[in-house]
């Protein structure tokens, strides 16, 4: 009866160690929109971030991570995939997969986080940044479009014309593009609209750029061009036109000048918010969307010299118009 009673006791303890372990175990589901230095870099410090929550809180999470690349119907097979593996939480990188990841999990429940989604109440995933509504938040990288084209001024003081290059079909380009054409036109600077959906149209619009003898040009936080850029850097650069973007990664791949969010930082406050939510129970319904400071200008100094900006003189010039300039040179990707 004793060793009965013992083996028992025993089957109960390992039973309630497994349900504790299930309890503290999570599995997290990340599906990225396409490879590019900020996204990637993004994904890495979620990651990161996750891992030092799992030391932190005495936890497990398991980070199940897909790209699409642009791909709309691998996109879905990655978030059906997710789905069917029950995933705890879903994370959505950039405004496409959130918007699907969105329409995917209204009658499954699952909690969705995205990142680096410039307008989520422009593109209906959130009813406010305050108050999102559904089973859905996030961190956004609004761009700051008026401080870009306040230093696309200061540097090219005698423009005349500035091409716009974005992809419409990009819901992170819609409004910046609106708020820029306003812009230019209240400063009285013309421009000229250039897209591109693929990395071939885009080389095929830089070309029609440099054709035009445009003065400068401006993209906002447009995955495309991102991932065209260093397809397009250098014929703008040795045509004497400078490229001003929404992120530092694109002045990594080669363009002028880069302004926007750290996306090292938006990536580990991601992670925190996913904890949040797994962790602490918060609901993403009631959960405000996070924003970030758009203060920091990113030049190339290899692009820099190629233009024939005197570094020095040009930090000077841009100070007034931004909160902390760095310098880095062309890579493929951050170290």
């Amino acid at each position: 009866m004793k060793k009965i009673l013992a083996l028992t006791l025993a089957l109960v303890l390992l039973t309630a160690s497994g349900l504790a372990l299930a309890e503290d175990t999570f599995h997290i589901g990340i599906c990225n929109y396409v490879d590019d230095a900020s996204l990637n870099q993004i994904i890495e410090n979620i990651v990161e971030g996750l891992k030092e929550i799992e030391k932190e809180r005495n936890v497990t999470i398991r980070v199940s991570t897909d790209n699409c690349n642009l791909d709309g119907s691998i996109m879905q097979q990655i978030i059906s995939n997710f789905i069917a593996d029950e995933v705890d939480l879903m994370v959505g990188v950039a405004t496409p997969v959130a918007m699907t990841m969105q329409g995917m999990t209204e009658d499954n429940g699952i909690p969705v986080v995205f990142a680096a989604v410039s307008d989520p109440v422009g593109a209906a995933l959130v009813e406010s940044l305050e108050a999102p509504g559904a089973n859905i938040t996030g961190t956004s990288d609004a761009l700051d479009t008026a401080a870009v084209i306040r230093l696309i001024l200061a540097t090219v003081k005698d423009a005349k014309e500035i091409a716009l290059l974005y992809n419409p079909a990009e819901d992170a380009s819609t409004a910046p593009i609106a708020q820029a054409k306003e812009i230019l036109e209240a400063a009285g600077v013309k421009y000229k609209e250039y897209a591109g959906a693929t990395i071939a149209e885009v080389i095929m619009a830089a070309d029609a750029i440099v054709s035009d003898g445009m003065d400068a040009v401006f993209t906002p936080t447009d995955n495309t061009i991102m991932a065209s850029e260093l397809s397009i850097y250098e014929k703008l650069a040795e045509a004497g036109i400078p490229h001003f973007c929404g992120a530092d990664s694109f002045a990594l791949n080669g363009a002028f000048l880069g302004y926007g969010v750290d996306y090292a930082n938006l990536g580990r406050e991601t992670a925190s918010l996913i904890a949040q939510i797994l962790l602490d129970g918060s609901d993403p319904a009631t959960t405000p969307v996070m924003t970030f400071d758009n203060g920091t200008a990113t030049i190339n100094t290899e692009t820099c010299e190629t233009l024939g900006y005197d570094l020095e003189s040009l930090k000077t010039e841009l100070a007034p118009y931004c909160t902390r300039i760095q310098t880095l040179v062309t890579a493929e990707s951050f170290e």
